[in-house]
């Protein structure tokens, strides 16, 4: 299930600053990105670079995009933040997330065309600089059918901020 974005303030902000946080992620050199950790999810290629896991801060990874944790420090009840990256190829297969308390967003940073997200019965493409917001325990698959990396940012924040819009 997506959610109408236009329901979150801070997309805007986002958004609006998608271009920086590109600029951020372009001085980040790929080794510094590493493999998701939940391998039997996809057959090769998702990496990430987390700012935030799970309310925990990465001081090094945040000191190297200060803009970036900047903005996600401004989201209430944030509590995961993090680039990951789809290389060309790579398929997470259908899988629900475990914690039905939170949403999770994405920002289309780098997206080839040929890569798509399902989520329950709705299929989306991301878009650079534009964000998709959903529920995480609701069954998804990503797929990046391309020859480029997709890379998005990533964020999780607490559902209950947010209740009332629904």
């Amino acid at each position: 299930m997506f959610y109408e974005t236009t329901k979150f303030k801070f997309i805007e902000s986002l958004e609006s600053n998608w271009l920086l946080i590109k600029e951020e992620l372009n001085k980040i050199q790929q080794f510094n990105f590493s493999p998701w950790q939940k391998e039997f999810l996809y057959n090769k290629g998702w990496d990430i670079l987390a700012l935030y896991s799970f309310g925990k801060k990465i001081e090094h990874n945040c000191r190297l995009c200060p803009e970036t944790t900047k903005l996600v420090e401004s989201i209430s009840g944030m509590t995961t933040a993090t680039f990951s990256s789809l290389a060309p190829g790579t398929h997470i297969v259908p899988h629900k997330g475990y914690i039905n308390t939170v949403l999770r967003c994405h920002l289309g940073l780098i997206v080839p065309d040929d890569c798509e997200i399902r989520v329950g019965n709705e299929t989306k493409t991301w878009q650079e600089g534009k964000c998709l917001v959903f529920d995480d325990t609701v069954e998804h698959e990503v797929w990046n059918r391309s020859n480029i990396s997709r890379i998005i940012l990533l964020i999780d924040f607490k559902k209950s901020n947010f209740l009332k819009l629904f």
